[in-house]
């Protein structure tokens, strides 16, 4: 029988890295990962921080115990309006086949979270032309995507708000939906969930949500 090891000075100090960027996330809107490690590194002193910086997943599951333990039914409340805000904005723009990524998905966004949509298109122009038809001001945008190891791109986007909360959108070739994107959290395949996914959470009995499963959950794939 293996002996049980015990956490050691790096495990601990990874830990509460991981905790501080977490409650660093949660509280002062900080969204970038890297941003919120060094933040962490600095509040608690550590200088040595390549050895000991905890990984963005580990960061996400000690940003969801944080919020079942401090966000109560204010993070539950909070959440709810931004799946609201992007199953409208999926429905203002469903011939672009809308998917809901990132952490509105996941359940574990703060309040200053952006609802982060993919869409689908030949030319970028008419999700744009969408927007200016229905008089929904926006903000052309762009963002780096990267697939793999050695696959980063760049593509256009769209930036503008539903009920107040910010919806950033990427655009993606149509056949793009057929590969998802590697998750900024675990480097797997992202999870995309179309409208009726985003229905379905909104069903579901509202309860703070519990931690990501470790292995996370499959990718949609397109048909």
């Amino acid at each position: 029988m293996r002996a049980r090891r015990h956490p050691t000075r790096g495990d601990n100090l990874r830990r509460a890295l991981a905790q501080e960027a977490a409650r660093i996330m949660a509280e002062h809107g900080v969204q970038d990962f890297l941003v919120a490690k060094r933040k962490a590194a600095e509040r608690l002193g550590v200088t040595e921080v390549a050895a000991v910086l905890p990984k963005n997943r580990e960061i996400e599951l000690a940003l969801a115990e944080y919020q079942r333990l401090f966000g109560g039914e204010s993070h539950v409340e909070s959440l709810s309006a931004q799946r609201r805000a992007a199953l409208a904005a999926m429905r203002r723009l469903s011939e672009f086949e809308p998917r809901l990524v990132g952490a509105v998905l996941a359940g574990t966004a703060t309040e200053h979270s952006d609802v982060q949509l993919h869409l689908f298109a030949d030319r970028a122009e008419a999700v744009t032309l969408k927007l200016i038809d229905a008089g929904i001001a926006h903000e052309v945008t762009e963002r780096r995507v990267k697939f793999d190891a050695e696959r980063v791109r760049p593509f256009p986007g769209v930036r503008f708000s539903v009920d107040d909360h910010s919806i950033e959108a990427t655009v993606f070739p149509a056949d793009g939906i057929r590969q998802a994107p590697v998750s900024p959290v675990d480097g797997r395949p992202m999870r995309r969930a179309n409208a009726f996914e985003v229905e379905a959470l909104l069903g579901e009995t509202l309860e703070p949500p519990a931690a990501p499963p470790p292995d996370g959950a499959a990718t949609e794939q397109a048909p």
